[in-house]
């Protein structure tokens, strides 16, 4: 592996190693393990072929695959070598694998499950292709200025992506606009504008590189690139136009769509992955089959939310337009192929586009999706309609072209029927399904925690990182005071590299004996990062009440974006920053509670948090969170949970063990009974004296001097529009964390149920839910023999 290191050094980045930067020696290590998986990858696809295996599609608007370099070593077992090889070298093996940025892919749990089921997929060698966008910017730079969130293009492709390979043979011309004309019975679009789709091809090799899959990101490009007549008459700018337009679509993740430009952008990059990656499974489809009708028993395509939703009237229109199947057999046809993975159960989160920009951007798409709406009418009269008060609703679309609609835990899949789609649900009663979500062992625990994983190997071997029930092997040495010992060792490694970090990255200095507090998560009011920052006040309060009391030490670290145009979300973390601010620089509590909000979250600084975390924030309003996977992550490399009965919660709860985790809250019912109560949060303040002085302290500006009445409209919604009750749970919430406080003063005892968090969290491997998905929707299977067959 030197040598090979070496030959790339100087053959494709054209540098001796004198004179080679860390970014010279992390590309060439790169490009020689791209080199080790690309037989793989060939073999796979070459073995999918000759078995005329069904492939999956999985179709998402973020895959959040943060650095892959430790994903090719660790799972083409190359770890050894690497190291040995980077030190030969003379280099430090850590410093250039975190060299590479964090691909911007993704926002949060959405993109990063797509990431964990391409591990899966590949590691069970089930035949996939992901399909989504390589946004050149992706989801924004986080930064504080005086506290405040501020915003800037995230530069990831600044440098060359080391794993892509770019396909320019591969390019669909995708249309917008124009009209559509009539004729003989048979419709054609005339598209007024279009850019082409172009492939960018990464391998995903699962563990032990037995298989490898492709991750296929579309980036737009001009049909015509330049203007060489307008550049002639001095126009430059109008030389330019059609290539800066069209890069505007792959630009960046989740445009702000508050303004009408905004939405159109946000509607054309959906069709635009959409469109090129439906026409590409159709192309590759009909390279080894004669007949279209066959397509459900080649094709799986699963949509990721409702980002992707048009795939239902795409596959409709060239099913139609350009194979010339009549409506209603290319309507059925495309549901045998589509399923739809639900997300939310927030309303606001179900798109909908209203019909005028949908009929001038799509218009041929809009007829499918009236024709679709109108034969669901007629085969169900009184049935939900796609199409209501002049908007399209994309979750009701994905629904009723979905043969499979599936929720992410078992609370979030029946709520799902009792309210979202309730009424689909009674039409169609074995439609939805439930899959609960699951993490990769590969990423989530054997890159990220050595420490943790080395102990876990020396005692089971290493068979349980692609068989994580093996885990549970585990509670047998719950009894074993060294073993326990060597867990709660493991966790103070994590803890003093994280306190090291934190000290260099935020000049905050936490002593690692502390308990490690944490909720790292997209902010947002459901989530209630508010209610967590309220009872840290409470809790500064009393500390200084009673400094007397023998306080559990706390350090309280956030982490996490708040969409560009959700205001309340950056109050969120203004309130945030600027408490900190102040209870750090108490000498009072300074010893006992500090507050860390590290900038730019992402998965990288995920993979050093989560190792290094004792308690675990999984607080939102019971019946908002569908499912949750940063829960998963954390109970697995041995942190408890403080939680409501929401999401995955309830199943995690369940599998560790009521006693290893701490509930609090009210339930989902018992929400939506306390909403209907006048004047519920008024009378929640009132009867907490602890909730309502932290409130007025807000609210006289305690934390904001310099701006008093800053934070008036946030303490103002509490008291009069507290819609995820933050107020109503945070007495409950308060109380148990003064119970973690007694539990975790007890070490030997805390460690103990730590462990039986993580020896509890096989069920919640990925590799499961594929399986899941394998089994109850794509109808397909692992297809690990199929290498062994071709050969």
């Amino acid at each position: 592996m030197k040598n090979e290191i070496l030959k790339r050094l100087r053959y494709s980045l054209g540098k001796d190693a004198d004179h080679a930067s860390v970014y010279d020696w992390r590309m060439a290590l790169s490009l020689v393990l791209r080199d080790h998986m690309v037989d793989t990858w060939f073999d796979s696809t070459r073995a999918a072929y000759g078995t005329s295996a069904k492939r999956v599609y999985y179709l998402s608007m973020e895959f959040l695959i943060g650095r892959l370099i430790e994903d090719m070593i660790s799972n083409q077992g190359l770890e050894t070598e690497a190291r040995n090889a980077m030190k030969a070298l003379g280099q430090d093996f850590d410093t250039i694998v975190h060299n590479e940025p964090d691909a911007a892919l993704g926002n949060g749990g959405l993109g990063r499950l797509a990431a964990c089921f391409m591990d899966s997929l590949a590691t069970l060698g089930i035949p996939a292709y992901g399909y989504g966008i390589r946004y050149e910017h992706g989801l924004f730079e986080q930064s504080f200025v005086e506290g405040e969130q501020m915003e800037k293009p995230e530069t990831w492709l600044s440098q060359r992506h080391a794993w892509e390979f770019e396909r320019p043979e591969v390019q669909y011309r995708i249309g917008f606009g124009g009209h559509v004309s009539h004729s003989e019975g048979r419709a054609k679009w005339h598209p007024g504008d279009s850019v082409l789709a172009t492939a960018h091809d990464t391998p995903i090799v699962g563990w032990k590189g037995v298989w490898g899959n492709t991750l296929r990101l579309w980036s737009a490009d001009p049909v015509r690139q330049f203007d060489l007549a307008s550049f002639n008459r001095g126009d430059y700018l109008a030389a330019g136009r059609s290539e800066a337009l069209a890069r505007t679509i792959s630009r960046v993740l989740y445009p702000d769509d508050t303004t009408e430009s905004g939405k159109e952008l946000r509607l054309k990059q959906e069709y635009f992955f959409t469109a090129a990656s439906i026409m590409d499974l159709l192309r590759r489809f009909l390279s080894d089959h004669d007949d279209i009708r066959a397509l459900p028993d080649a094709v799986a395509i699963q949509l990721n939310d409702t980002h992707p939703a048009i795939a239902g009237p795409e596959l409709v229109r060239l099913l139609v337009d350009e194979h010339g199947l009549e409506m209603p057999e290319a309507i059925d046809l495309a549901r045998r192929c589509l399923a739809y993975t639900n997300h939310t159960l927030l309303p606001e989160a179900l798109e909908r586009w209203h019909e005028g920009l949908l009929g001038r951007i799509l218009p041929r798409h809009l007829e499918i999706i009236r024709a679709i709406d109108d034969s669901h009418q007629a085969e169900h009269p009184g049935s939900p309609r796609i199409l209501e008060h002049g908007d399209v609703r994309m979750g009701e679309l994905a629904f009723i072209m979905a043969h499979k609609v599936n929720g992410v835990s078992a609370l979030h899949t029946e709520l799902v029927k009792e309210t979202v789609f309730a009424d689909l649900h009674r039409i169609h009663p074995t439609r939805i399904i439930n899959q609960t979500n699951g993490i990769t062992p590969r990423r989530w625990l054997y890159g990220c925690n050595p420490a943790l994983r080395n102990l876990i190997s020396e005692e089971l071997g290493e068979s349980w990182v692609s068989d994580l029930e093996q885990l549970s092997a585990l509670t047998d040495k719950r009894g074993d005071s060294a073993f326990v010992a060597d867990f709660h060792a493991a966790k103070r490694v994590n803890k003093v590299a994280l306190s090291n970090w934190i000290g260099q990255t935020c000049d905050v200095q936490i002593d690692p004996d502390a308990m490690f507090d944490v909720q790292i998560k997209r902010i947002h009011e459901y989530k209630r990062q508010l209610m967590n920052l309220l009872e840290t006040i409470a809790l500064w309060n009393e500390m200084r009440d009673h400094p007397e009391k023998d306080w559990t030490p706390r350090v309280k670290i956030f982490g996490g974006k708040a969409a560009p145009g959700y205001f309340m979300a950056k109050d969120i973390i203004h309130l945030i920053n600027d408490t900190a601010s102040v209870i750090n620089a108490d000498p009072v509590t300074r010893d006992r509670l500090k507050i860390v909000f590290p900038p730019n979250y992402n998965v990288t600084m995920a993979e050093r948090l989560i190792p290094a975390a004792d308690l675990s924030e999984q607080i939102s309003t019971a019946g908002k969170e569908a499912s949750g996977t940063g829960n998963m992550k954390f109970a697995l490399n041995g942190a408890l949970t403080i939680g409501t009965l929401d999401g995955a919660n309830v199943e995690i709860r369940e599998h560790v063990g009521s006693e290893n985790f701490f509930l609090f809250g009210l339930t989902a019912a018992e929400v939506m009974e306390r909403r209907q109560q006048p004047g519920f949060s008024r009378a929640a303040i009132e009867a907490s004296p602890r909730l309502r002085r932290v409130l007025g302290q807000i609210f006289e500006g305690r934390f904001s001097p310099q701006d008093p009445h800053r934070y008036h409209g946030l303490v103002g919604m509490l008291y009069d529009h507290d819609h995820f009750l933050v107020t109503c749970d945070f007495d409950s919430y308060f109380d148990t964390q003064r119970r973690a406080d007694i539990a975790f003063q007890s070490q030997q005892s805390w460690a103990t149920m730590a462990l039986m968090n993580t020896a509890s969290m096989g069920w919640f491997s990925s590799d499961r839910t594929i399986r899941g998905y394998a089994r109850d929707i794509w109808k397909t299977r692992p297809h690990g023999a199929l290498l062994e067959k071709s050969a």
